[in-house]
């Protein structure tokens, strides 16, 4: 912010007291929509749509010398106009901004002539996210003797029938057996679905009882679900869902200047083409892309445990590895747990599981190491089917 004491050729756009600090204001400036930005670092002036689509920038979040689109997250400097974060690529303008000193008091002004802005630059991002692996606090999920049921139109049905299974932080436990034995009804009981209703037993996420907590408090307290079958959100953008996720599980909404990079660095990691992040929630999304999705959740939200419920569901052998290789950087940059529920070994060649479990009839029947896998993998689930009747 410059003072000057000639007024030729800028337009004034009011006192500086209608541009309180933390604000922007839209004004016209001869035929242009100007943002006028009061941040705390002085005044900016931007043009007030964002590249990406028609929407006014002057409604979004200011955060230093940025100011972030509300409808999709696109931010921009508003030094430069250059974009910060997708899905906006190409810079808007910004003009001049003054302040002089008159009989009216101090005033804005702004000049006409949009400052000329280099080719559009590549989208530039952070990496702030820091590794955790070795973190001195030990975290424990703990179910005991967990049954539940469900309702059906022949009558109340019980699926889990007495499951013990302790999970410390930095240990991937593997959940498997046949189709119709319990895995995904543990998995929504943890994070807390409604049709399920348990009848005895616990979970505990550090002595914490989570049985007692709503959904979103499991959220917060640290608990995550990869869902096998993830549901479409119609006219909501995956960048919006992802800081709206973000803001709920911490408390406040992330820095711009460190979020863009958390998520440029996690979608680099899957392979995923940046315009994904303009895309709607899973609408049109392949079985792969979905299970990215996912994955991109838990990286960012950051949780103590995750549940991932058949991550390798629908996924050929490429997108396979790229979903392990996230769920692998997710365990060593958090050092969180994770309870991986799968029906075959093949995604054991890649995420290598501390403990495997059978799960048959709704409880857990067999335990061991990773050589278990294998012992599945040659000889099937028969002798355990067979031992449950």
């Amino acid at each position: 912010m410059r003072t000057v004491t000639s007024m030729a050729e800028l337009v004034d756009v009011g006192s500086v007291e209608d541009f309180p600090v933390g604000t922007a204001k839209r004004v016209a400036v001869g035929d242009q929509v100007v943002a006028v930005v009061h941040a705390v670092e002085g005044l900016f002036a931007i043009e007030d749509r964002c590249s990406h689509a028609d929407v006014a920038l002057s409604e979004g979040e200011i955060d230093g010398c940025t100011i972030e689109c509300w409808l999709h997250g696109s931010a921009f400097d508003l030094t430069t106009g250059q974009p910060l974060s997708l899905p906006a690529i190409t810079p808007v303008f910004v003009f001049q901004a003054f302040v002089t000193t008159s009989d009216e008091g101090d005033r804005v002004l702004i000049d006409p002539s949009p400052v000329a802005h280099a080719e559009p630059a590549p989208v530039i991002f952070t990496q702030s996210q820091t590794p955790r692996k070795g973190i001195s606090t030990m975290s424990v999920l703990k179910i005991t003797d967990l049954h539940a049921s469900i309702d059906t139109e022949a009558g109340t049905k019980e699926i889990l029938r007495g499951v013990n299974l302790s999970i410390e932080s930095g240990q991937i436990h593997a959940v498997m057996g046949p189709n119709g034995s319990g895995k995904s009804t543990l998995a929504y009981v943890i994070a807390g679905h409604p049709k399920y209703t348990v009848t005895s037993g616990s979970i505990t996420l550090d002595g914490e009882d989570v049985l007692a907590m709503s959904v979103d408090e499991r959220a917060r307290a640290g608990l995550f679900l990869a869902m096998q079958y993830p549901v479409e959100i119609p006219g909501v953008s995956v960048s919006n869902f992802l800081r709206t996720s973000a803001t709920a599980v911490r408390g406040e909404a992330p820095k711009l200047r460190t979020w863009i990079g958390e998520v440029k660095q996690a979608m680099k990691d899957l392979q995923m083409d940046p315009t994904f992040a303009e895309r709607n929630v899973n609408e049109g999304f392949s079985g792969g892309e979905k299970k990215r999705h996912e994955i991109l959740q838990m990286a960012l939200l950051k949780p103590k445990f995750a549940v991932l419920d058949e991550t390798d569901s629908g996924l050929d052998v490429d997108a396979l590895k790229v979903v392990s290789e996230g769920v692998n950087t997710f365990r060593e940059t958090s050092d969180a747990g994770t309870l991986l529920i799968t029906h075959y070994t093949r995604i054991l060649k890649y995420i290598k599981p501390d403990f495997v479990h059978v799960f048959v009839d709704g409880r857990i029947v067999e335990s061991g190491g990773s050589e278990l896998a294998d012992v599945l993998e040659a000889d099937g689930y028969e002798r355990f089917t067979n031992a449950s009747v």
